[in-house]
């Protein structure tokens, strides 16, 4: 694992200070080792957390015939066998790493070998036969990369901080990324807080050079759920699920220092447990996190079973209000751009615990966004029920009410009469579903000082659900979370959190044959009936039966719960007042004043439990935003 950074084109600098200036901005991300390539027009750096072939991985590496290049963050869990198939095709290998054995696969067949790649990457090559310069990120976005290109210069890195390094870079916010920020509580790709700056998106490689007057973007694959084969009974499809997500565990567990688990007491990360346990009988060491408020905010209990259970070494960690609050000021500068999913916090803290003991962990990210996790149980159930309204006559579910709401002169009523008529196959295509969902269009307009029009921050969720390539809406939903949500929030975090700590994050369930895999398996298979009530996740929870307490199993789906809005009142709004009024807040230079203090003051007005829970998330959101500007603004 490391952190990767590098230029093509920027003719006045200085090589090798600027590379090292890039790389020292991410130190952390690798403790172990740093190297530096660069000739006239191209420069690469790397800082190395060594994982495999602790000796012998040292980069930038070159090709055999020493025209490519290489740079590399991440881990290919498949690279002993390509070594071999690599070995008797006639190349030869001086090192044990998996990074020669991407390079090795360059020269065989160019970028058609990120299709043989299993496993998380960001991937930058030089060709300088080609003369041109190319970039990869792995299928699913667990590995972030960024771009700048301002027309004539392009630089990338593993953090937007390194490419900030560079001379001459404008810092210039991006006013539609806060519009966006405002209503996801991230931004969405491709585009990032500062203007030029991009995020290579998951499953794409980049190319850049002679003969290309622009960056040149190419998917090399999707999740496709537009092949659903329906011919193998339930008890099959388990028994290919248990030995395929066996083996992808064992792939996460290929390194040569000792592996972790990040273990919050819910289904998802208990069930990757058992499955290390089962294969591998030494001693697993396990890691948990919970908040000094107790009651939800202390999922312990739950760890302790699982650890117990499965005989882990269990290692704990409580953090309080000051803990939280005190690494705000880091957090956003880790995370570089705005966002504001808070459960990175206690992420943080559960990393920095799990570094003092190992340097690898796995985790149960992603078993929700590919096998059906979440609400998706009640969502299923009012499907049912929109089902039966469908087959009423359409008089008497349309035209009936719409003639009423007519002569009442009701438009509200109107719409929601067309709303609950759309067709199934193509209803999330038209209200636009997503995970999150907090400032509207309207409320950004009183809210944000700037006369810039802005684009509906959900105008790429259309082409989203459309590129799923299928009628059925538990599927569509479920590409959307991954595609988006999980791309964008989940795995965003993970890294940053943990890279922050020199610890790297391994995720099994997203392992790419595990998720083309389940994307052809019945939507039924994943989210079904038992004893008539939907239940999600069904064929994790097969998985988990004989493997797992029953409490684990049975337990509802909580998420890692932060207690925010309990911090944000404490002491009557403290937080957002000294941070969003004070004379020295720099969101006032974006923000209308009355808009946010009117905010304050309803969220004071009541007691907490009567408190609009989205009211103190979206000013979460202006807190977190006042904490990222005066860590990154030095003007607006």
């Amino acid at each position: 694992m490391c952190g990767i950074a590098g230029y093509y084109n920027f003719r006045d600098i200085s090589p090798y200070e600027s590379l090292k200036n890039m790389c020292d901005q991410i130190s952390y991300r690798g403790p172990d080792d740093e190297g530096y390539y660069h000739n006239d027009v191209v420069g690469l750096g790397m800082r190395r957390l060594s994982i495999i072939d602790i000796d012998g991985g040292h980069q930038p590496m070159q090709s055999s015939n020493g025209y490519q290049r290489i740079v590399f963050n991440g881990e290919i869990y498949n690279y002993q066998q390509l070594r071999q198939q690599l070995r008797s095709d006639g190349s030869e290998f001086s090192t044990n790493s998996d990074t020669e054995v991407i390079i090795r696969a360059f020269e065989k067949t160019g970028p058609d070998m990120l299709k043989s790649l299993n496993g998380m990457f960001g991937i930058a090559i030089w060709d300088q036969a080609q003369k041109q310069l190319l970039l990869a990120r792995d299928r699913m976005g667990i590995k972030p990369l960024y771009y700048y290109w301002d027309g004539t210069r392009f630089a990338f890195a593993s953090e937007i901080k390194s490419i900030l390094t560079l001379p001459d870079i404008e810092h210039e916010i991006n006013h539609q990324a806060i519009s966006d920020y405002l209503t996801f509580q991230y931004i969405p790709q491709p585009g990032t807080i500062w203007k030029h700056i991009y995020k290579l998106p998951p499953a794409h490689f980049l190319t850049i050079g002679e003969g290309l007057s622009e960056p040149k973007l190419n998917r090399y694959w999707t999740c496709n759920y537009s092949e659903c084969e329906t011919n193998r009974s339930p008890k099959q499809l388990e028994d290919e699920f248990e030995h395929l997500l066996l083996d992808c565990i064992d792939s996460c567990l290929v390194s040569d220092v000792p592996v972790g688990v990040l273990l919050s007491g819910g289904l998802d990360s208990a069930a990757i447990t058992a499955g290390i346990k089962e294969r591998h009988n030494g001693t697993l060491s396990t890691f948990s996190i919970a908040f000094e408020e107790g009651g939800k905010f202390n999922e312990f209990e739950y760890a302790r079973q699982v650890s117990s259970h499965l005989s882990t070494d269990h290692h704990e960690v409580v953090i309080g209000n000051k803990e939280f609050v005190d690494f705000l000021p880091d957090f956003v500068r880790h995370s570089d751009e705005p966002h504001a999913d808070l459960a990175s916090v206690p992420l943080h803290y559960v990393s920095k615990l799990a570094r003092g003991s190992v340097k690898v962990v796995l985790s149960g990210e992603g078993a929700d966004e590919i096998l059906g996790g979440y609400q998706l149980d009640q969502t299923m159930g009012r499907l049912d029920k929109l089902r039966m309204f469908h087959k009423l006559p359409t008089w008497l579910r349309r035209d009936f009410p719409n003639m009423c709401a007519a002569v009442a002169g009701n438009s509200k009523i109107s719409q929601a009469i067309e709303k609950i008529n759309l067709p199934i196959a193509t209803r999330n295509t038209e209200l636009l579903s997503s995970m999150t969902d907090f400032f509207s269009t309207v409320e950004k307009k009183n809210l944000l000082k700037s006369d810039q029009s802005m684009l509906d921050a959900k105008r790429n969720l259309k082409q989203i659900f459309n590129d799923a390539k299928t009628d059925d809406f538990l599927h569509q939903l479920m590409y959307m979370y991954q595609q988006d949500w999980l791309a964008e929030d989940l795995l965003m975090k993970a890294d940053k959190m943990t890279m922050a700590n020199s610890l790297e994050l391994r995720v099994p369930f997203l392992d790419h044959r595990l998720v083309g895999w389940l994307a052809k398996t019945p939507s039924h298979s994943k989210v079904g009936k038992v004893g008539g009530k939907y239940q999600t996740k069904l064929l994790l929870r097969e998985f988990a039966r004989n493997r797992l307490p029953g409490s684990i199993l049975d337990r509802p789906k909580l998420g890692f719960t932060v207690p925010e809005n309990i911090f944000l009142r404490k002491n009557n709004m403290s937080l957002p007042r000294e941070l969003l009024q004070s004379p020295s807040s720099r969101v006032r230079d974006i923000l209308d004043d009355e808009v946010v203090e009117r905010m304050i003051v309803e969220a004071s007005s009541k007691p907490i439990n009567q408190t609009d829970t989205k009211l103190l998330k979206k000013l979460w959101l202006l807190v977190i935003l006042e904490y990222w500007m005066r860590e990154w603004c030095t003007s607006s």
